[in-house]
């Protein structure tokens, strides 16, 4: 979770002539599963797409990742340029300590939506209270239910022998034999 505060601000009412503040604001914001499916559902195209999306887009996505009802929801136009940065450095976080160590292959061409991580979860048997997680953290468990569960590609003769005959030279030179 992302906790910012965004500056309160002084302003002036025509109407009264008068100034008036509005304080500070702190946003709890949670790139999440949930954030994802309510931005989707207000725009219907996917979040998660290549593509640039509109500051209007963006800014909606930054009240769909609120945790908590606003009374006054104008203090997503007073996000200052510190806000925004400290927002996508966290969108970029991994949130995460896995690492993984084989290479992906070939990126998908699926275009990935909500409901598809919702697929893999229900595939996975992952419980729905991971929709609430950093995104990425959900996307890692995903991964790792996928490796951990497909099957491990068998070692071919050729590279079985070959590792043998590596290690056997390995052995050699750690004890300083000939064989």
């Amino acid at each position: 979770m992302l906790t910012i505060t965004v500056p309160g601000q002084e302003f002036y009412d025509e109407s009264t002539g008068e100034f008036f503040t509005k304080g500070d604001v702190v946003l709890h914001l949670e790139h999440s599963l949930v954030s994802l499916s309510k931005w989707e559902s207000i725009w219907e195209v996917p979040f998660l797409a290549k593509g640039e999306r509109t500051p209007e887009q963006l800014y909606s996505y930054v009240k769909c990742m609120c945790t908590h009802a606003l009374s006054d929801e104008e203090v997503f136009g007073r996000l200052t340029e510190e806000n925004l940065t400290q927002i996508n450095n966290y969108l970029d976080a991994k949130n995460s300590a896995t690492v993984f160590s084989e290479s992906r292959g070939a990126p998908s061409r699926e275009v990935i939506t909500s409901e598809i991580i919702y697929y893999w979860m229900v595939q996975s048997n992952i419980p729905f209270e991971t929709q609430h997680w950093n995104l990425n953290r959900l996307f890692n468990l995903i991964r790792i239910y996928g490796i951990k569960n497909s099957k491990q590609k068998r070692m071919s003769r050729s590279d079985a022998l070959s590792q043998q005959h590596a290690l056997n030279e390995q052995r050699r030179q750690a004890l300083g034999t000939s064989g």
